[in-house]
């Protein structure tokens, strides 16, 4: 039987996503055979994410300033602004280093099943940003679920108030992918997304 403070180690770490009961004793364990190195250092990352990761008060990204590293970054086009999800999903797009331009994170998507209303998310910030001016175009960088596709047409319908283009993320067949591997709903979205060829 494992002490209190290694059960409650366990405990914290299979709350996170991904990581069962199972999964965290395994994580523990590994943790307590590297103390010295490992453990230490997981300790210190955690202490100085607590004491130094702020909110972006303009897009809502996480980082250590604020405003974000995005957000004052000389190189970024102000002209265009990708409308996310959640921080996740900015992560993501970032980390392709594909849009040359800015973010704004919604703090997750329209449910009425889940009771999250356009006012429990950061449209009306959005929109503030639209207004002040500067921006040519929003992308809406949903996800390709009912949810967030609904989030999609929501905002696209506040937006066409603003002289702004606004587009979206492709959706469709991922490159790679097996038609008998897919589900439906992708399939669905590929068939509807068709174009001519050549």
């Amino acid at each position: 039987m494992a002490s209190q403070e290694i059960e409650a180690l366990a405990a914290a770490l299979s709350r996170l996503p991904g990581l069962g009961p199972r999964s965290a004793r395994r994580a523990v364990l590994w943790l307590i055979k590297r103390r010295e190195t490992a453990l230490v250092g997981l300790v210190d990352a955690l202490a100085a994410v607590r004491d130094r990761l702020v909110e972006c008060h303009i897009c809502g990204n996480v980082d250590t300033g604020d405003p974000c590293g995005i957000c004052v970054d000389p190189r970024r086009d102000p002209s265009q602004l990708c409308v996310v999800e959640d921080v996740s999903d900015l992560w993501a797009l970032d980390r392709a280093h594909l849009f040359p331009g800015r973010y704004h994170v919604l703090g997750g998507r329209l449910s009425a099943l889940d009771g999250i209303r356009p006012e429990d998310l950061a449209i009306d910030r959005l929109l503030e940003r639209v207004e002040a001016g500067g921006i040519d175009e929003v992308v809406l960088a949903m996800n390709a679920t009912l949810e967030g596709q609904t989030t999609a047409h929501y905002i696209a319908e506040r937006l066409e108030a603003f002289p702004v283009r606004i587009t979206q993320l492709a959706h469709g067949l991922p490159v790679g992918g097996e038609l008998d591997y897919l589900d439906e709903g992708t399939l669905a979205q590929a068939l509807r997304a068709r174009r001519p060829m050549g």
